[in-house]
């Protein structure tokens, strides 16, 4: 992710090596031709390598005519470049020019994006214009998005060259479902279905079910931040795949956190109820509580468009702002009952909220328009033509504050547009953009993402989860878990696995466990073997089954085979484990078990149960509520403290959870509700003990819709 236009560009080398950070923009510095080989262009030398420290700053610059038409034919010294009112030398100069791909498609086609590397790679290129489509179904009218239906279909079959790579997103989306792809025509697809939901609160999904009869004014803010929150999402995540010039296109009506008291219903779904100014137009009209209640909202959403035109400019993402109401001239329906004074004021300050995002990153609002096509054809017009100017700061800012840039020309008639400035680096950027990337996510998030993520082949039968505990005399317990993969429905009965046969040995031959899972045990080396059995033997499990069993802490064989109705064998395997060893005087952690609840009820009994059966899946869905227990261990045998944290996808901390003690013996719980997470993948981190001998655990699940 791009956090600023800063560069790294202490040296040649350090360009070469810093070009992969993601903290921070790289200045691209061509390098001097050796010298038996003779400049291209004698009367333009070669640009210098900088050796300046992290002080170079990039800005690209569109300029314009009265008609709107691209001025190509300026030089560096026609531009003068402030920042922060003083003035700045400009070290780089480059006109770029793009036409999508169109003259290089005629040679050869561009590239498929079939995977994230296709799209990093090809997104990345120079060469290449990113764009995307935000979709804020929240915050369009059902009529509206049925009739900019086609002109956003043909924009991209018309505007959007063979290279260029564009994606699609709604607001209840992740990021991670977000494809910025060439194919064209399955955009244009998804963009013919857009269906707004502007003022309709009929719950849609398992989320919304949870607020649908919530006030509706509230709904409403809801709605806001979450739409909000995706397109800073989506802004991330285009800065993380380039670093130039980008355009984000936002379909949506405009923003605000207010009702008018006509449509304030106690219950979204029941309108009029416990609402007296249901139906009277002349509501809240020359009110001054009114006025104070509409500042107060309007400051809010200042603040949330800040949050976004902010990050949207650390990322070099311009958003161009596209009203689907056309020219419009009321905001609500007739049968809304709102007032003409107050409807009109509605309807102006949604659509400044859309200017103000368009204008403060180097955008367009196009609004007030029947036909959008022509402020449509001008995104692309921006995303082709502009310069790239650098310069190496002479101020060299380290204070992480926003810093003014301002572009001049010395040609008459002519509209600039630039960005407004950028975001120093602070101390700690710099030592951490010094200290060179890091290009690949911990290794223990990347095993307990991998562990969550992982889908079982089509060979495969069953999901497995292993996990340990302190058991006796110095042993470790083994907690093995299976259950049934869901099977298609036409399959035979006698292909559903009924039982699983194991057998745990050490590397010296000594079996620790042999016997079936539920069966009885045909033999064990440890009295503590129990089995929890949850179908007889011979019928189809319907859910996880457990045993458990003691060992010597190393190495173990642990052979698994998995036997159908009729004892015939569906899948076998043999795996190699490292048993650890839990007695340390220091704390230590066990494996931690995943259960599920998916009403208050089961909740409460899961709470209470010390001998419930973990899970093996790591799959769930929003409407879940997760109870996490981990066995933890301090010294002469106290209970730790847990510091426990639920982490994104790529390690960074979200929020702090909290730990209590568990009905189990040298247990503790975290109770983890999934309703107000995105879809996507998680981890909760659990760590007990010093900084310098700290225990850490890790457990990866992903989050349906």
């Amino acid at each position: 992710m791009a956090s600023s236009f800063r560069s790294i560009a202490l040296t040649a080398a350090v360009l070469a090596l810093a070009g992969v950070h993601s903290g921070a923009q790289q200045a691209q510095q061509p390098q001097t031709p050796p010298a038996s080989q003779a400049p291209a262009d004698q009367q333009q030398p070669p640009p210098p390598i900088f050796r300046a420290g992290i002080n170079f700053v990039r800005v690209d610059v569109i300029l314009t005519d009265k008609n709107g038409n691209q001025i190509t034919d300026l030089k560096p010294s026609d531009f003068d470049v402030t920042e922060d009112n003083k003035p700045q030398k400009i070290e780089t100069f480059k006109l770029v020019k793009l036409d999508g791909g169109v003259q290089e498609s005629i040679k050869e086609p561009p590239r498929q994006i079939r995977t994230d590397f296709d799209e990093e790679a090809e997104a990345a290129r120079d060469d290449v214009r990113l764009f995307a489509v935000f979709l804020d179904d929240y915050h369009v009218r059902r009529g509206s998005s049925m009739s900019v239906r086609k002109q956003l279909t043909q924009f991209v079959d018309t505007q959007i060259g063979p290279s260029d790579m564009i994606g699609v997103m709604y607001p209840l989306e992740s990021t991670y479902s977000v494809r910025m792809t060439r194919n064209h025509a399955a955009v244009s697809k998804g963009l013919d279905q857009f269906l707004g939901r502007k003022y309709d609160y009929r719950p849609m999904n398992d989320i919304e079910e949870q607020y649908a009869h919530y006030p509706a004014e509230t709904i409403e803010i809801i709605r806001n931040q979450v739409s909000l929150s995706a397109i800073k999402g989506l802004i991330v995540h285009m800065g993380s795949l380039k670093e130039g010039r980008k355009s984000l296109i936002l379909v949506s009506e405009g923003y605000t956190n207010m009702l008018p008291p006509q449509m304030r219903n106690a219950d979204a779904q029941m309108p009029g109820l416990g609402n007296p100014n249901f139906n009277n137009p002349l509501a809240g009209v020359g009110d001054p509580n009114e006025d104070r209640a509409a500042w107060q909202a309007k400051m809010d959403i200042e603040t949330d468009l800040r949050d976004v035109y902010d990050l949207a400019n650390k990322n070099n993402v311009s958003i161009y702002s596209v009203d689907p109401r056309g020219l419009p001239v009321f905001e609500f329906d007739i049968n809304e009952s709102v007032g003409g004074q107050t409807d009109s004021k509605f309807l102006s300050e949604t659509q400044d909220t859309l200017r103000e995002l368009a204008e403060n990153t180097d955008g367009r609002a196009i609004v007030n328009r029947n036909d959008i096509a022509g402020g449509m054809k001008q995104i692309t017009r921006d995303a082709s033509a502009y310069y790239l100017l650098g310069y190496n700061s002479s101020q060299a800012p380290s204070d992480g504050k926003f810093h003014e840039i301002k572009v001049r020309v010395k040609r008459s008639g002519v509209q600039v547009r630039a960005r407004k400035g950028y975001w120093a680096m602070t101390a700690d950027d710099t030592a951490r953009a010094l200290a060179g990337p890091k290009l690949l996510a911990p290794k223990p998030v990347e095993v307990a993402l991998a562990a969550a993520t992982a889908r079982p082949s089509s060979a495969s039968v069953i999901r497995t989860w292993i996990g340990t505990s302190r058991g006796e005399n110095g042993k470790t317990r083994v907690t093995f878990v299976w259950e049934p993969l869901t099977r298609a429905t036409s399959a035979r009965s006698n292909e559903d696995p009924s039982r699983v046969s194991l057998m745990a040995v050490g590397t010296d031959g000594m079996p620790f466990f042999r016997g079936r899972v539920p069966d009885v045990a045909l033999a064990s080396t440890s009295s503590s073997a129990a089995l929890t059995n949850g179908a007889a033997a011979g019928q189809p499990a319907k859910g996880p089954m457990r045993v458990t069993f003691d060992a010597v802490p190393g190495k173990m064989q642990l052979r698994v085979s998995v036997e159908g109705a009729g004892a015939q064998v569906l899948d076998s395997e043999t795996r190699e484990i490292t048993i650890p060893d839990l007695t340390s005087g220091q704390a230590v952690l066990g494996t931690p078990e995943v259960h599920r609840a998916r009403t208050a009820r089961e909740y409460q009994q899961l709470k209470a149960d010390a001998d419930a059966v973990p899970l093996a899946t790591r799959e769930f869905s929003r409407t879940d509520r997760l109870l996490i227990r981990v066995p933890a261990y301090g010294p002469a045998g106290t209970a730790p403290a847990l510091n426990v944290h639920l982490l994104n996808r790529a390690g960074a901390p979200m929020s702090e959870l909290q730990a209590s003690p568990a009905p189990g013996a040298g247990e503790q719980q975290i109770d983890l509700p999934l309703a107000g997470l995105a879809p996507g993948e998680y981890l909760v981190e659990i760590k007990s003990g010093d900084a310098g001998d700290e225990a850490r655990e890790l457990v990866g699940f992903r989050v349906t819709g």
